[in-house]
């Protein structure tokens, strides 16, 4: 559609009223999605299901879009080959004869510290720090939805702050393609400016530090205190014994199986950058080098376990493919979320939420609603990489009319992405925190949402603050 109307919100709506309503995920995108082609084939039911089928399938089409649904099924193969090998409980054993993991705040911290250190790609994060913190959090009698709180929060808050990964590369090759002459000095300079991330990030270690359990969040905490892990109605989803396989026994818990691959994962990323971009780590793919990074670590930890005489290749293979198998539904929702987010665009629903707030404010505060303006586009399309697409096109060309630096307008989309991405119940990263928690996602959202929005409150005050600044 060229010219978007107000219609062009409705299918994101109905996704996220759905989502809310029946807690059915899977039936909510697909609704959204039938809803948007709908629309584009002038309101025919049939048509538009044709078309939404044909342009779902179609998203496989992009290169980028399909490395992003094999790395889900890679990943899956990596996290049940490491806890399969004894590596998390190996990792965890480690911790605990060293007194270092012996309460249920340290449990907390090891998760806010994983998700913390790994922050190559936010999905990695949330996985990983989800399999390794999950049994102490249980131990401890910890709420799942505090844990998927947490590895959502240090998920893509971190992810963001970092040039030298799968967002930073991203975010530069739209910096570039503005005709900004120094992309990276700019992102670099948006860093400390990016309040919304750096809010939710101490806000979160805050939460763990002085036990600060907010609404939802207490009454989920009381629960688990009480022996109840979830509530009677809760929908996890995710089978956690496919996420927490019982180990084969062969060689003994061993930390380094789950150490070694990550490493591995961490430092072959930018080399991945460095090799796809020919040289430039700025110009590299994202999406490619973030598959190789887990790639290598797969085959990293097939060589260690094939070196200890702890499986065999048989082995190997069949539990790699029962561990990709058990994140089907998650590469199945990946899949949907991207294809909300096709017809969001062919509706030009993030064009259409720009244009009726443009305007509306003085100068003054430009900045601030621009943190606003994309933080409703992520919540309403459940996609941050798509609100950068849209909004930064916007904010950096108008900033530069003005005379005005690019990096608070920068940070401005890219915490506003975060915001609405991480307070989206259609967000994939939301999503994928409560498969990793193993709880249920619209419990995760309820009790997420007060310190989401706490921190959005802080990083509103603080861009008015900058942008009183240049005014």
């Amino acid at each position: 559609m060229t010219d978007p109307t107000w219609v062009s919100i409705l299918p994101p709506v109905l996704a996220i009223i759905l989502a809310i309503w029946t807690r059915q995920v899977y039936l909510s995108l697909a609704a959204g999605i039938w809803m948007g082609w709908m629309i584009v084939e002038g309101w025919n039911p049939m048509s538009g299901l044709g078309t939404a089928i044909e342009e779902t399938i179609a998203v496989l089409a992009s290169a980028g879009n399909a490395n992003v649904i094999l790395f889900t099924l890679v990943i899956g193969s990596l996290i049940a080959t490491i806890e399969t090998s004894g590596g998390v409980r190996g990792f965890v054993h480690f911790l605990e004869t060293r007194e270092w993991v012996n309460n249920p705040r340290r449990s907390q911290m090891l998760a806010w510290i994983t998700g913390v250190i790994i922050f190559i790609e936010s999905n990695i994060t949330v996985l990983v720090a989800g399999s390794v913190a999950r049994p102490l959090f249980d131990r401890f009698r910890i709420s799942r939805e505090k844990l998927a709180y947490i590895i959502d929060t240090t998920s893509a808050a971190v992810c963001i702050l970092i040039p030298l990964n799968a967002w930073g590369a991203y975010n530069l090759g739209i910096l570039d393609s503005l005709g900004v002459e120094d992309p990276l000095g700019v992102f670099v300079g948006a860093i400390p400016l990016n309040f919304y991330a750096l809010a939710a990030l101490f806000l979160a270690l805050a939460v763990i530090i002085w036990k600060i359990d907010l609404g939802p969040m207490r009454k989920a905490e009381k629960r688990t205190a009480d022996g109840e892990v979830l509530w009677p109605d809760a929908q996890p989803m995710i089978d956690e014994s496919i996420l927490s396989p019982e180990p084969e026994g062969r060689i003994p818990p061993r930390a380094r199986n789950m150490i070694i691959p990550i490493v591995v994962m961490v430092l072959m990323m930018p080399v991945g950058l460095w090799i796809t971009g020919e040289g430039d780590l700025r110009a590299g793919s994202g999406a490619t080098s973030v598959l190789w990074a887990v790639m290598s670590a797969l085959a990293v930890l097939w060589i260690l376990l094939l070196a200890q005489k702890g499986s065999t290749v048989d082995e190997l293979t069949r539990t790699g493919l029962k561990g990709a198998g058990g994140l089907v539904p998650l590469a199945l929702i990946l899949l949907l979320a991207l294809a909300l987010g096709d017809v969001a665009g062919a509706l030009g629903t993030g064009a259409y939420v720009a244009q009726v707030t443009e305007g509306l404010l003085p100068p003054v505060i430009f900045l601030p609603l621009v943190f606003l303006v994309s933080a409703g586009i992520a919540f309403s399309t459940g996609t941050s990489w798509g609100t950068f697409a849209i909004m930064l096109p916007i904010a950096v060309p108008a900033a530069m009319t003005m005379g005005l630096p690019l990096s608070p307008f920068v940070a401005a989309v890219l915490s506003g992405g975060i915001f609405g991405d991480h307070s989206s119940p259609i967000s994939d990263t939301t999503i994928i925190s409560s498969m990793a928690a193993a709880t249920d996602h619209i419990d995760h959202v309820r009790t997420q949402l007060p310190y989401a929005s706490l921190a959005a409150l802080v990083a509103t005050v603080g861009f008015m603050v900058v942008g009183w600044g240049m005014g």
